[in-house]
């Protein structure tokens, strides 16, 4: 998807949908999991495309990264390997967004593949010897 960095805004099918506006505040960042094989594994000149995207539909994201952390261990924790996450920046997205409402969050389903320049910050996504996910010391929230 190249082209001018509008987003492309098409109607929602869900009711607990909220679709991401064209005017996105600059520096919202949006978080994605992935196995660092699975980054690895495509061309660093293409956009990144996941399994989701072709299954679902759109590639799974949080705003919250506590929740990134709390999915990864919840359904990742026995997936052997080194796992990533990817900070994307939501203003340079250009496919659609989608915030969905499931398990009382709304996550941001982004529905086509993600383009490069989105993605502000790789970081590794760290394990206990047990295989729980813990956030990286950039991630972790102050409350």
């Amino acid at each position: 998807m190249n082209g001018s960095t509008t987003h492309m805004l098409a109607p929602t099918s869900s009711p607990n949908a909220m679709p991401t506006k064209p005017d996105a505040p600059q520096g919202v960042v949006i978080y994605h999991m992935a196995p660092h094989v699975a980054w690895t594994g495509q061309p660093p000149d293409r956009p990144y495309v996941t399994g989701s995207l072709a299954v679902e539909g759109f590639i799974h994201c949080t705003a919250e990264p506590d929740r990134l952390a709390w999915v990864a261990n919840r359904f990742y924790r026995e997936m052997a390997g080194e796992f990533i996450i990817l900070a994307i920046d939501v203003a340079r997205v250009r496919a659609e967004i989608r915030w969905e409402l499931a398990d009382g969050h709304h996550f941001p389903h982004i529905y086509g593949p993600i383009d490069r320049e989105a993605i502000s910050a790789i970081y590794p996504f760290p394990r206990q010897e047990d295989g729980i996910f813990f956030l990286p010391p950039q991630l972790v929230t102050v409350t």
